[in-house]
């Protein structure tokens, strides 16, 4: 997930975002709750200080030219092309500063697959870190594989971007879980989850172990 500017602007850090509007596909998308959540770290509100404006996400770059917003988040690969095409300024991500080692997305896997079937719910969730991993060591590969889906970026393209992500990290056992009640304190402070939720009860029931 990244927050991209015009290079022109001025932006360069979060800070600067403080009474500008910022473009989003969807109000409730992650990049957008992420970058909030970053925004309410440095102090700022980020139902009051920062205006969010939403457009399908491929006219936010086009939104972004025309001045109708001052930034926009957006998630790869269409925000790695973007940058890169339009010479943006890259003003934050999800895998810098605390966010370093902190993973990024969860697999869900259905209740009662984990109840009635616990091995077919193990061997998809090693499936997953298993290409996790293999995108982690084999980005060009990985690329050429992805680049049907993604036919406006080059292979190389995607290669480039597979190498700035963090496939190679996947916590579980205690770590997931401590990970994911932390989320869930940074969403409570954005109003997106109840404060009244307990975070750690909320992690230890979302959370399941499906050893093979």
């Amino acid at each position: 997930m990244r927050l991209l500017a015009a290079s022109a602007s001025g932006i360069t850090k979060l800070e600067d975002l403080k009474g500008k509007t910022v473009g989003v596909a969807d109000l409730g998308s992650p990049d957008k709750n992420f970058f909030a959540i970053r925004l309410a770290k440095l102090g700022l509100d980020p139902l009051t200080d920062v205006e969010w404006k939403v457009f399908p996400a491929d006219l936010l770059a086009v939104a972004l030219k025309k001045g109708e917003i001052q930034a926009f988040t957006a998630g790869d690969p269409l925000a790695w092309v973007l940058r890169e095409r339009d010479n943006l300024t890259e003003v934050a991500n999800n895998l810098d500063g605390e966010y370093a080692h902190r993973t990024c997305c969860v697999l869900g896997v259905r209740g009662s697959l984990i109840r009635d079937d616990r091995p077919a719910a193990a061997a998809v969730t090693e499936a997953i870190l298993e290409a996790q991993d293999f995108v982690f060591h084999n980005p060009d590969e990985a690329a050429a594989v992805f680049a049907p889906y993604a036919p406006s970026a080059k292979p190389e393209q995607l290669a480039d971007m597979l190498r700035s992500h963090t496939h190679g990290l996947h916590p579980i056992g205690a770590d997931l879980r401590q990970e994911i009640a932390l989320y869930v304190d940074e969403l409570k402070a954005i109003s997106v989850i109840k404060q009244s939720t307990s975070s750690e009860r909320f992690s230890a029931k979302v959370y399941a172990d499906v050893p093979s």
